[in-house]
């Protein structure tokens, strides 16, 4: 109930009612409306700058949340990055050197991204910068772990060719030791057993009784295995692959036919005395793109270091081939 105020009026001598008219009342509620809004906007104001509704305050936990995890994920990547630089030291380093091959230029390791900006959808957030950076690193590492994959890839290749040309190449002697009589006659100038004459012995001549084994001395495939050689006899002619053949000359009989796959150690043939030859023996050669070349210098396969001294010693005494 409101209260009831009163005035002195001197005329009458006693206290009179205050009469609230039209204007008193329309002035206190315009009075009481501006301090409502008054403090209402002061409530407002505070209310927004020091006190969180509970909706702001999960907004803002899950923010933090947020930059720990976006902490955690750079860390890995640094870790990441660290792994990925000690694979691709040794990739150039020692796989790439082992192989033959040139290293991968940093300038196709580190390249980036061409074209439009790749991160304008990040942008305009209050932690724009930290979500471009990392989403630019993580970026850059899958494209690195790219280049590092392929280059394996290309290692595990040229291992891969690299084991076949080890298999291919000649590599051990034609005929074994336990069987050979004497190495009759080495690569070079040697007389001829027919005119007596000095001219150049293309390969080896291994004395050894006839049905001696003959051995294939590297992987490879059988191109010829037939009598049709000038001087040969009976021969067999491997193709090993990148450049290499041999020829096995003066055989007694074959025991592989022409176009059969062979691995190095496998029973090709028998020792003979056949076409132009002076006595039981195996003449063998080693070719390179056409080139003769020394057999001796293939025998690592299976030789000690004295044996292979000796072999050398033997195959360089200027005598008589058999052939």
């Amino acid at each position: 109930m409101a209260k009831v105020k009163y005035y002195y009026d001197p005329k009458t001598l006693s206290y009179r009612k205050i009469e609230k008219g039209t204007r008193y009342k329309i002035r206190n509620t315009a009075i009481f409306l501006a301090s409502s809004a008054l403090m209402g906007a002061l409530f407002y104001l505070v209310a927004d700058n020091f006190i969180n509704s509970p909706k702001e305050k999960r907004l803002h936990r899950e923010v933090e949340n947020m930059k720990i995890q976006y902490d955690i994920l750079n860390g890995k990547m640094n870790q990441a990055v660290a792994v990925l630089e000690g694979l691709q030291k040794r990739d150039d380093d020692i796989y790439r050197v082992i192989f033959e091959a040139e290293p991968i230029p940093n300038t196709i390791r580190k390249a980036g991204f061409g074209g439009a900006n790749r991160y304008k959808k990040l942008e305009g957030f209050d932690n724009s910068e930290l979500i471009k950076e990392t989403a630019q690193r993580m970026d850059q590492i899958t494209k690195e772990i790219y280049v590092q994959s392929r280059s394996f890839d290309e290692i595990v290749d040229m291992a891969e060719d690299k084991t076949k040309l080890l298999a291919a190449i000649p590599a051990i002697q034609p005929v074994a030791n336990k069987d050979l009589k004497r190495m009759a006659s080495g690569f070079g100038l040697r007389v001829d057993p027919f005119t007596k004459a000095r001219k150049m012995h293309n390969g080896m001549d291994f004395s050894a009784q006839i049905g001696t084994p003959v051995y294939a001395t590297g992987d490879g495939k059988v191109i010829r295995a037939d009598n049709r050689a000038s001087g040969f006899g009976n021969h067999i002619r491997i193709d090993h692959g990148y450049g290499y053949t041999t020829v096995y000359a003066h055989l007694n009989e074959y025991n592989v036919r022409k176009g059969q796959k062979v691995k190095r150690g496998e029973i090709i043939g028998f020792v003979g005395n056949t076409g132009r030859s002076r006595g039981p023996h195996l003449h063998y050669e080693v070719w390179l793109n056409d080139d003769k070349l020394n057999p001796v210098n293939f025998y690592y396969g299976e030789l000690s270091p004295e044996e292979f001294s000796t072999i050398i010693q033997m195959s360089s005494q200027p005598n008589q081939s058999f052939d």
